[in-house]
């Protein structure tokens, strides 16, 4: 129960790497808000875990998060973990690429972790060296195909928490990100069966990452063992950005 005590907020929690990090986060001790658009999801996963709320939120508005997570800090009486997981793609070639796609991605990808980190930030703060913020990035910030609003978007997630980690230091807080790479989730499950496999034989590992590797990184940057780690990019991607195919 490394956790214990502690309160865990996770933006798009209600499903995929959001669910399998509030899981992980409530069995190491931590009690847990789930912060959703889609409201079903939410309660879902909220009702499964004890102790658990679900909170409808967007985080494209920075007004109605701050709020939220003001509820939050009422409700469980303290904050002090941030991990800011909500996010979309709408993949297209720049070609091919229309600007609300563009603006889509970013507002919620970058701009919806930026909102996470301000309204948060005077929780994780007064959690002192509990305080943790964790960011969910992704290998294709390296450069992927057909994603050039993901990829910048999750780019501007590094370059965030790089800084941030520099101004929040003096109060022992930590801020890092998460760089899944090809990860078994409903989303990936809905490509055709061969680009499927085609994703999987480019990990050195041989498989695709499940949430629950993802959620182990996010357990460890959130507890004390990583107390002395900020600033951080944590690759969780079975070797792939090492492999001559991607380098």
């Amino acid at each position: 129960m490394r956790l214990d005590g502690r309160v865990a907020v996770i933006t798009g929690g209600g499903r995929g790497l959001g669910e399998g990090i509030a899981r992980r986060l409530a069995q190491d001790g931590a009690r847990i808000a789930i912060l959703e658009l889609v409201v079903p999801n939410g309660e879902r996963v909220g009702a499964s875990i004890p102790g658990a709320r679900a909170y409808e939120v967007d985080v494209t508005d920075l007004a109605a998060l701050s709020s939220t997570l003001a509820r939050v800090r009422e409700d469980f009486g303290r904050l002090d973990i941030m991990i800011n997981n909500a996010g979309i793609t709408r993949d297209r070639t720049l070609k091919n690429m229309q600007v609300d796609e563009w603006d889509a991605v970013i507002r919620t990808n970058l701009t919806g972790v930026w909102n996470g980190c301000k309204a948060a930030l005077p929780y994780v703060v007064d959690a002192g060296p509990a305080g943790r913020i964790i960011s969910l990035s992704s290998t294709s910030y390296l450069g992927n195909f057909g994603q050039v609003n993901y990829s910048a978007s999750k780019a501007g997630v590094v370059g965030l928490t790089r800084t941030l980690a520099l101004e929040v230091a003096r109060w022992g807080v930590t801020v890092n990100a998460i760089a899944p790479g090809f990860i078994d989730t409903a989303m990936t499950r809905a490509m055709p069966p061969d680009v499927f496999d085609r994703a999987v034989s480019a990990v050195p590992l041989g498989r695709a990452g499940q949430p629950s590797d993802v959620a182990g990184a996010a357990a460890f940057l959130a507890s004390d063992d990583a107390a002395y780690v900020t600033g951080q990019v944590l690759f969780v991607c079975g070797g792939y950005t090492i492999s001559a195919s991607h380098v």
